[in-house]
């Protein structure tokens, strides 16, 4: 009996996390000293080293095992980022030009970023109430941070230089410039996801006004933009084919270089934060679904349907690169319309990023309780603010939101040089935190599809 897809990815996904957990175990510097390596960085990297001249056969053999699993994770990112933009663009484009009134697309954006703002407060909130209530920072001794602050010291240096040039680009007066795109083309090559979704908005509305309907001198062309969105959802369905394999590649190396010590020693924080975040997927997310949308779509049926896109937003720690895969689950498993689905979803990717926010809120707090410094309440309503600011400015893209993490805590006065102290688990936590990412913005698209009466019951009722 073939397996479903989702089933396959968590088996896995289960299989990476025991393979990793095994290297990281019993495959120590040892292990490659025995097979005559040294310098294992270098000798993975393919750079010359007299402390690996008596690396052997073997030490090639699992050089070029690690070579594959990486390219194999790479390939598969590489696919979904590749098909990010052509998907946001022409999907957009439909979904807005098939809206048929300017006028309700104005009112679907307002609704949409009332719901992202909303949930992004109620996820920085819930974050912080875990925070406050446990003070994860207790639980770490000065000698542990101290070593893990040291470890990673220059890192750190390099996240702070880019968070101030962030930092520059993230007044309002600039987002708002930004939006615009001074060369379309550009911003297509660039994957400026905002000023694709400006370009394909303002397409979208051009193409209502000179006419869609059949006769009309659109009509072809918003034909052409259908064929082009429909032809890169068959490539996402092609490319999710080798999901399992890649989901393997991906979260393999994951586990095995996350190293145990540093898990433990920041086990409650990691406990903290994955806990904040399961209150916002399981509680948050279902309470929204059973008020706004009167139970027409049950939190059972939202789980199963969406579980692919969860799983790959899990393996790959990117918005973006799971937005095609977001797309197919909310339109063929839930029943959205496309014309919602692909107005809403490219902006979720871009902008709602309460799993971030969340994440922002609790690091902020547990670095300010690791330093003994106390957070007044305007300190934490400043939190709920900044939060809210970089989370919209944060990338869909792994490892993003620890570079903006610098301006949080620059507004409550904590020293940056503390991010060192979580980096070796942000890796970890960041898979978990786009999950939510990803679940918002198919939430978001379901209560609009509610609100405005156009959700439907799939076909397939196997799907859901």
């Amino acid at each position: 009996m073939k397996l479903a897809l989702h089933w396959r990815i968590i088996i896995a996904l289960l299989l990476g996390v025991v393979v990793g957990g095994a290297l990281s175990a019993f495959w120590t510097p040892s292990t490659w000293a025995s097979l005559g390596v040294s310098d294992p960085s270098a000798f993975l990297a393919g750079t010359s080293s007299d402390a690996n001249a008596g690396a052997g056969a073997a030490a090639g053999v699992a050089r070029f095992f690690v070579n594959l699993v990486r390219l194999t994770g790479d390939l598969f990112i590489r696919l979904l980022r590749f098909i990010a933009v052509p998907v946001t663009l022409f999907s957009l484009v439909v979904g807005v030009a098939s809206l048929g009134d300017v006028r309700r697309v104005g009112r679907l954006g307002v609704q949409t970023l009332l719901i992202f703002l909303v949930t992004t407060v109620l996820a920085i909130v819930v974050g912080l109430g875990w925070s406050n209530t446990i003070k994860p920072g207790n639980f770490v001794s000065q000698e542990q941070r101290a070593a893990m602050a040291a470890e990673r010291e220059a890192e750190v240096a390099q996240r702070v230089d880019a968070a101030a040039k962030a930092e520059q680009a993230m007044s309002a007066w600039a987002l708002i410039r930004n939006l615009v795109p001074t060369n379309p083309f550009r911003a297509l090559a660039d994957a400026e996801m905002l000023q694709v979704i400006v370009l394909a908005v303002l397409l979208g509305i051009g193409l209502t006004m000179v006419g869609v309907s059949p006769g009309q001198r659109a009509h072809e062309a918003l034909r052409a933009c259908s064929g082009l969105s429909e032809a890169f959802i068959a490539i996402t369905q092609a490319i999710m084919a080798l999901a399992p394999y890649a989901v393997f590649a991906l979260i393999t190396p994951v586990v095995a270089t996350m190293g145990l010590e540093v898990l433990r020693a920041l086990a409650v924080y990691c406990a903290v934060v994955v806990g904040a975040l399961c209150t916002v997927q399981f509680v948050v997310y279902p309470l929204c679904l059973l008020l706004l949308t009167k139970g027409r779509v049950s939190p059972r049926a939202f789980f199963r349907a969406t579980a692919p896109a969860q799983l790959l937003a899990f393996s790959s720690s990117s918005s973006a690169a799971t937005l095609a895969v977001n797309i197919e689950c909310v339109e063929k498993r839930l029943g959205v319309p496309a014309s919602v689905a692909s107005f809403v979803l490219p902006l979720g990717a871009t902008i709602n990023m309460n799993g971030t926010a969340l994440y922002q809120a609790v690091a902020a707090t547990f670095l300010a309780q690791l330093y003994g410094i106390p957070l007044t309440f305007a300190d934490q309503a400043m939190i709920v603010t900044t939060a809210t600011l970089v989370s919209v400015g944060t990338a869909g893209v792994p490892g993003a939101s620890i570079v903006l993490m610098v301006i949080v805590l620059e507004s409550i006065h904590v020293p940056p040089a503390g991010i060192a102290v979580i980096l070796g688990v942000d890796r970890i936590l960041d898979m978990c935190r786009t999950v939510i990412n990803i679940t918002g913005d198919a939430m978001t698209a379901t209560l609009i599809s509610a609100r405005e009466g156009t959700l439907v019951s799939p076909s397939d009722p196997m799907r859901v």
